[in-house]
This record gives structure tokens, C-alpha cells and sequence, in this order.
């Protein structure tokens, strides 16, 4: 059995952390890491614990729940096995990241597909052996695309949804039946620039430095928790065109940082900030 993390958030009190483990070496269970942290605007604990063992003991959660506040938010899961679905239009960047490291082990998941509105992705999707769904939104409204996907996604069940230069605008429906599971990569360090051709507006700017968001996806475009962002400087001597290669290059590295993030259960949702332990 892989390593095993504890999520654990509640109302700050003395002794939150003596009690957490006392309760996991009781049960015979070895800590690897332990990160914590007090959000002191709100008094709230949060509390990442990674431990092993040949199995876990059933009663760990229940001692849990009996040793920490009546509101604590407890939560175990397993690193590696999680599932994801890759959702992209055009542009191969951030896709073609993700599959390679996904072909060798560098990202702890497994990818079970890739989804488009477009057919052009479909060789690469190809070339790393991971099924490929061509669901196209001409001619047909925003609803009946999102059920053909939604039919697609509903047999795959996966743990995320990973939008990788997705370029259509999800629907609150589609949304809230995966709440905290979609994340996006934006084209800017948040907010800046929306719209299209945000690296021509850029570049017509002077701007000096660019980079790239991944965040949760909520109903408020563009302003879900933020989990990963990066920047890289340019100056005047850069065209529109070798800021546009640069974005893709910081964007691609953003995403999948914050793609392990998530598949490695370090990131805490906490109102609209998120807690991230790396």
C-alpha cells in the first residue's frame, strides 16, 4: 500500500497537534510529513499529515473524530491513485506536457481521456495511448454539448477534470457537479488581460513581465481559488509573437505544477484562498 494523507481542518484550539498524532501512533502508523498551519485572520488549523502502514486500523478515523472538535473536517485519501480527464480545443502546449509526464510516472494518476471540441489533438492523444473524444459544438447549442460530454465523463467517473487550453466557458450546471474537481490554466498572472489575444494585448501594453494562473474552476469566470501561478520577465524587444511562445512555455509548467498539487492531496480550499503545502 502507497503512503495515505490525513486532511484535517477545524476551529483553532491548544493542542490540535499532539492530539492528531498521539491518535495516528496509537494506531501503529508511521508519520512520513506533517504540515500545519493557523489561518490567524480566522483562527482556523489546517493540518496535512502523510503516514504509512501495511493497512489502515478502521478506528483511526473515529478516534479522530472523537480527540478533535465536533466541527473538524477529517478526510483520507491515497496518493496514486487518482483519476483525471484532460478537456482541450486547440492548442497542444499544455496537453502534450501533461501526457508526457504522465507516460513517465512524473504525475501520480492516470489519465483516462482526452476530450475536445476540436479534432486536431487527436494524434497526440494517440501517441501516448490515451483515448481520444471528439465532441464538436457546431451546430448544436451550449446544453446538448455539455450532455454529450457529460454522458462521456459519467462513464469515466474520474476524480478531476483537468482543463488543459480549454477554450469554451463551462456552464454553472456543468460546474457544480464537480465542484472543486475542474481546474483551469489562465493565460495571465490573475487578473490581467481578458479576452482574446491576451499576449497581443500584452505586447501593446509594454508590459514586463507575463505569466500564467492554474485555479479551481467556479461559476465567477476566472476567480476560483488560485493553487499555482509563475511569471516570467520580457521586454520591449520582445514581439507579440515570441511573448506568445514564452506564455505557453510558463503556462505548460504552471499547470502541471498545480496538477500534482491536487493528485497529491496538498491543497486546502479554504473559503475562496487556498492552503497549499509543498
Amino acid at each position: 500500500m502507497g503512503s495515505q494523507v490525513l486532511h484535517i481542518d477545524c476551529p483553532d484550539e491548544k493542542g490540535l497537534v499532539y492530539k492528531i498524532t498521539e491518535v495516528i501512533y496509537d494506531h501503529g502508523l508511521n508519520i512520513i510529513n506533517n504540515q500545519e498551519f493557523v489561518d490567524s485572520s480566522t483562527q482556523h488549523f489546517v493540518m496535512r499529515t502523510e503516514f504509512e502502514g501495511s493497512e489502515t486500523p478502521n478506528g483511526v478515523l473515529e478516534d479522530l473524530e472523537k480527540a478533535l472538535p465536533e466541527a473538524a473536517n477529517i478526510r483520507k485519501a491515497e496518493i496514486g491513485k487518482r483519476s483525471m480527464v484532460i478537456m482541450a480545443t486547440k492548442e497542444p502546449h499544455c496537453l502534450g506536457d501533461l501526457l508526457l509526464q504522465y507516460r513517465y510516472g512524473e504525475i501520480p494518476a492516470r489519465v483516462e481521456a482526452v476530450i475536445s471540441n476540436h479534432n486536431g489533438l487527436k494524434s497526440l492523444a494517440d501517441a501516448f495511448d490515451v483515448p481520444y473524444h471528439y465532441v464538436s459544438h457546431q451546430n448544436v447549442d451550449r446544453t446538448a454539448h455539455e450532455k454529450e460530454i457529460l454522458d462521456i465523463i459519467g462513464q469515466l467517473k474520474p476524480d478531476y477534470i483537468v482543463l488543459a487550453k480549454y477554450m469554451r466557458i463551462l456552464t454553472p450546471e456543468f460546474v457544480s457537479r464537480f465542484k472543486n474537481r475542474i481546474i483551469n490554466i489562465h493565460h495571465s498572472f490573475l487578473p490581467a488581460f481578458v479576452g482574446a489575444n491576451p499576449y497581443k494585448q500584452a505586447f501593446e501594453r509594454g508590459v514586463k513581465i507575463i505569466g500564467a494562473t492554474a485555479h479551481f474552476v467556479t461559476d465567477d469566470l476566472d476567480q476560483g481559488p488560485i493553487i499555482a501561478q509563475d511569471v516570467l520577465p520580457v521586454n520591449h524587444t520582445f514581439t507579440a509573437e515570441q511573448m506568445t511562445k514564452a506564455g505557453r512555455d510558463v503556462e505548460k509548467l504552471v499547470l502541471a505544477k498545480a496538477v500534482k498539487l491536487l493528485l497529491e492531496e496538498r491543497i486546502f480550499i479554504h473559503g475562496n484562498r487556498t492552503i497549499v503545502f509543498e
